[in-house]
């Protein structure tokens, strides 16, 4: 049987990498270092593996067909998008398989994939976690983009069932939950059926696949043009309500706010927190809060810098 030794929660984004801080003082500084602390806290923790929960932002998913739930069994690939990781990722296959056997028997239909591409959303919270270690891993990926979504009280129940697969697992090893997601931050619309989405994005969106590396070279220039906007928002004190949420593992007032209820507070971008409710349900403890840096996700990319651990 597997033992979950512990979570690790953190922000991502494109910056992260692309345009990190000069140093500790500079917007995200603090965020990063965090990551550093936490990486070296892994390090000690020695987990066999890791199970990271993320999204997926048009890299590899898209409108054709949209699946909620996305996990990996075989062969996970980084796509390689801002500046994340590219190419091979080594992959826990034989927990892969016993989490998907369990998830089954326990109602839950996820889509499964032999060669799965990931995207920032989670190759670099892997990248931050694992350090210099050459750690397998298990890819959830979590429909976060735009609706149809999960709905936020079946990603507990998710949650909850994922930790109990790991627990039950023939897989005798170490694992460590990663929610990578960020927290308050708003996006543009990506709803094909949002009658202000420009017809050039709402083509990407739905047919994105059929040339990906081209969709991504004319994307990434767009985004980067947003850094330093002063103006980008965040709800510094919905955040914290909602890790002080995670610190008593009570999860309730958050499903119950719903999409629009959530969206309203913490942006098209909140709808993220979906991978820290599954990776807290599943680990089925509170949470300690160690680091939180409230910063604008178009000024430095560092979305909302958010790192947490099981007690």
């Amino acid at each position: 049987m597997s033992e979950i030794i512990g979570m690790v929660g953190m922000s991502h984004s494109p910056f992260a990498t692309l345009l990190p801080p000069a140093g500790p003082g500079q917007p995200g500084g603090r965020f990063l270092a965090d990551a550093r602390r936490v990486a070296a806290a892994v390090a000690a923790l020695a987990p066999d593996a890791l199970v990271v929960i993320g999204p997926d932002h048009f890299h590899a998913n898209f409108y054709d067909a949209m699946p909620p739930f996305i996990l990996g069994v075989e062969q996970a690939d980084g796509f390689g998008d801002f500046g994340s990781k590219a190419g091979p990722l080594p992959v826990a296959s034989a927990l892969a398989w016993s989490i998907r056997d369990a998830l089954a028997d326990d109602g839950f239909d996820l889509t499964l994939s032999y060669a799965l591409t990931v995207d920032h959303g989670i190759a670099q919270s892997y990248d931050m976690v694992r350090g210099t270690a050459d750690l397998p891993l298990v890819p959830l990926v979590v429909n976060t983009a735009a609706p149809p979504l999960p709905g936020m009280p079946r990603c507990v129940q998710l949650g909850r069932s994922l930790g109990a697969a790991i627990r039950g697992s023939g897989y005798a090893g170490r694992v460590l939950l990663v929610a990578s997601g960020g927290l308050s931050h708003w996006l543009p619309s990506n709803d094909p059926r949002d009658p202000l989405l420009a017809a050039d994005r709402r083509e990407a969106v739905i047919r994105g696949r059929k040339d990906t590396r081209a969709f991504a070279a004319a994307r990434e220039p767009r985004v980067l043009a947003m850094a330093g906007n002063p103006d980008a928002p965040v709800n510094a004190e919905w955040d914290r309500w909602f890790l002080k949420q995670l610190g008593t593992a009570d999860l309730a007032p958050v499903t119950d706010l719903g999409d629009e209820g959530l969206e309203q507070r913490a942006g098209s971008g909140g709808h993220e927190i979906r991978t820290w409710l599954i990776g807290l349900a599943a680990a089925g403890r509170p949470l300690v809060w160690t680091s939180y840096e409230p910063v604008p996700e178009w000024i430095t990319g560092m979305g909302i810098g958010t790192t947490f651990e099981v007690s």
